[in-house]
């Protein structure tokens, strides 16, 4: 007399899992507790008792959501409907859904991509220092908060009328995003994903498709650049670089696009940095970029360093019974971290 309980995903709770197939058919009586879809438990032939108790005398397959069922301890056997990974966001994107919608919440409600955007800026810097610090839990939690960011615009994007598009743009939702992400992921590696021969000049073929051969990242960066290029029919090398990035990142963006062009390291960053401030200041960050490292994460360092040396001073101060906000010149040269000839000629 075999007793089965059948676990059914909250989030894919329409799926029945094909390993229950034999138990359903080998079993005398089939449950389902309340916790089952209707449409489901009708599916399977089951009878509906709210909350069983035990088993009945026969061989019995219970179907049920609750992974903790007091009759699982009982069981014979227990089969799980298998999720796969990133199932968990089926739950963000019902929560958000929630929030949007009749009776959520007023604040979500309100908010439109303009008044989103101060959020998306501030969440992305937060996630950014989140890595500068290699803080783990930090960095799990803003990955969480730029996810809400995605799911907040979709949701909204999803609404027809939605100020300032015109009418007649066709709105959208997460499932379009995700799709049209899926989309460009394939379409720019096609060293990894096989397109049907002759879509593609050169590569190897296998089993009638063509695969494309990167060998290198650097290799990879010049490829996913020219399909891009292709793929948006761009006419220059530095057109869709976002110009409302940070200065330092937009300059070193504008360098590599035009590097990776074929522009000569000495159009970007003139040996002599002649000309005003700007100027001399994209000549720098271009030289940083040319030179394998990021202008933006390098600045940042200098400016956290500088920050924790200022920390360090007005500390050392304070330690020697100095107000710190109220320090001369000489105070500061005097407990500045650093050798007070080198801070004196800095």
């Amino acid at each position: 007399m075999a007793r089965t309980i059948v676990v059914l995903s909250t989030r894919l709770a329409a799926v029945l899992p094909a390993a229950a197939l034999p138990a359903l058919r080998a079993a005398a009586r089939v449950l389902a507790d309340g916790s089952v879809p209707a449409e489901l438990a009708t599916s399977a032939g089951a009878e509906r008792v709210e909350a069983p108790s035990g088993w009945p005398a026969e061989s019995c397959a219970l179907l049920t959501t609750d992974a903790a069922h007091p009759l699982v301890a009982s069981a014979d056997a227990v089969v799980a409907v298998p999720e796969p990974a990133g199932a968990a966001l089926l739950d963000a994107v019902a929560v958000m859904d929630r929030l949007r919608s009749p009776g959520g919440c007023p604040w979500d409600a309100e908010q439109t991509h303009l008044s989103l955007l101060q959020y998306l800026v501030e969440e992305c810097y937060e996630l950014y220092q989140a890595v500068e610090d290699t803080d783990r839990p930090a960095l799990r939690e803003e990955l969480g908060d730029v996810l809400l960011q995605v799911l907040f615009h979709s949701r909204v994007a999803a609404e027809g009328g939605v100020k300032p598009y015109p009418p007649e743009s066709a709105p959208f939702g997460i499932d379009e995003v995700a799709a049209d992400l899926v989309r460009k992921l394939v379409d720019r590696h096609p060293h990894v994903f096989p397109v049907e021969s002759g879509d593609v000049e050169g590569g190897d073929v296998e089993g009638g498709d063509v695969v494309e051969q990167v060998r290198t990242a650097s290799d990879q960066e010049v490829r996913w650049e020219q399909l891009k290029r292709v793929e948006k029919r761009r006419e220059s090398s530095v057109d869709g670089v976002a110009l409302s990035q940070p200065a330092a990142a937009l300059a070193a963006k504008l360098v590599s696009r035009a590097s990776k062009a074929g522009l000569p390291a000495e159009l970007a960053a003139p040996p002599r940095h002649a000309g005003d401030p700007g100027q001399r200041l994209f000549a720098l960050v271009a030289e940083v970029k040319l030179a394998g490292a990021d202008p933006e994460q390098v600045l940042r360092e200098a400016a956290r360093g500088f920050g924790a040396e200022v920390r360090a001073a007005e500390s050392a101060a304070r330690d020697a019974g100095l107000d710190p906000h109220g320090l001369t010149a000489d105070d500061w040269l005097r407990y500045w971290p650093r050798d007070r000839g080198e801070a004196g000629s800095a």
